[in-house]
């Protein structure tokens, strides 16, 4: 029988001024979700995944310790809980880019996966923390992520999860192929200028390489008072050859639904034998301190 995935992405424009009170940002960013997780379970999303930081604006844009107030524990906090009741709700799979305490003062950046059933499956914590200027400020807020490359096994499938900046490296994408993923989901925030060019040529590129799916997520618009850029949408699934197949829009709050044939994974790699004609023995190079 052919296996078939309904796919959803959400991206989201900020609901507040970031200069309005953190606890306010951040409700009203979970209660504009909760809206659209609803509608993507209504147009038959079995799998859904938030953008980057989804409860809050981009606070890397500036460095100021009253964004520590946005984070959580893992899977112990309320966002997690509340995410796993809608997930069983709706009958979907759920990943929730959140801002993560380990303990007082160790904070990561991180998506939890969490099951058709409500159940907590894990985590992946950003591992390539970057430190831009003007607007990044990563580091400030972020430990490197510590948990590898976890592939997680869901009602829908195998589904790996990559952060933003770590897009730009290759290694890590190659990574999760190894480690079984068929879905690759990468929440973001990035801004017109910066990385553009590069949106719509990386991840593909991922794909076609490692022979699966791709579900890449950005916010769109304009965040004030700091207004690093304007956040571009465009949030996409691509297939396992790399080609784009359904896509949202430039600044507004969309929902990108897209059919993923799983099948399609075997198909492409009987084709392209990347994984049998790798030598791994040839590049300890990349692999140097």
């Amino acid at each position: 029988m052919p296996r078939t995935v309904r796919g959803g992405l959400i991206q989201a424009t900020l609901c507040e001024s970031a200069t309005a009170p953190v606890a306010k940002i951040k409700q009203s960013m979970i209660d504009k979700h909760l809206a659209m997780i609803a509608q993507a379970a209504d147009k038959g999303a079995q799998v859904v995944c938030l953008q980057e930081l989804f409860y809050g604006p981009y606070f890397c844009a500036e460095q100021q310790t009253k964004w520590y107030d946005l984070v959580e524990r893992i899977p112990d906090g309320p966002t997690t809980k509340l995410m796993c009741e809608v997930a069983k709700k709706h009958g979907i799979v759920l990943v929730v880019p959140i801002y993560e305490e380990e303990i007082s003062g160790l904070y990561y950046n991180t998506a939890s996966v969490i099951d058709a059933d409500g159940t907590y499956l894990g985590k992946f914590r950003k591992i390539h923390i970057p430190q831009v200027n003007p607007g990044f400020w990563e580091k400030f807020y972020f430990r490197p992520g510590n948990l590898g490359y976890p592939v997680f096994d869901t009602a829908v499938g195998k589904v790996g999860v990559y952060i933003c900046y770590d897009r730009h490296f290759p290694e890590g994408a190659r990574c999760l192929g190894l480690n079984g993923a068929e879905i690759v989901f990468n929440p973001s925030a990035t801004v017109a200028g910066l990385s553009e060019y590069l949106w719509k040529l990386e991840q593909p590129a991922h794909a076609a390489a490692n022979g699966y799916w791709v579900g890449a997520i950005n916010r769109p618009g304009w965040e004030d008072p700091w207004r690093i850029g304007e956040f571009y949408g465009q949030s996409y699934f691509c297939n396992p050859r790399g080609q784009i197949i359904a896509e949202g829009c430039r600044d507004k709050d969309d929902i990108v639904i897209a059919d993923i044939d799983m099948d399609l994974i075997r198909e492409v790699r009987n084709t392209w034998q990347f994984y049998r004609d790798r030598r791994p023995e040839t590049y300890g190079a990349i692999t140097a301190p």
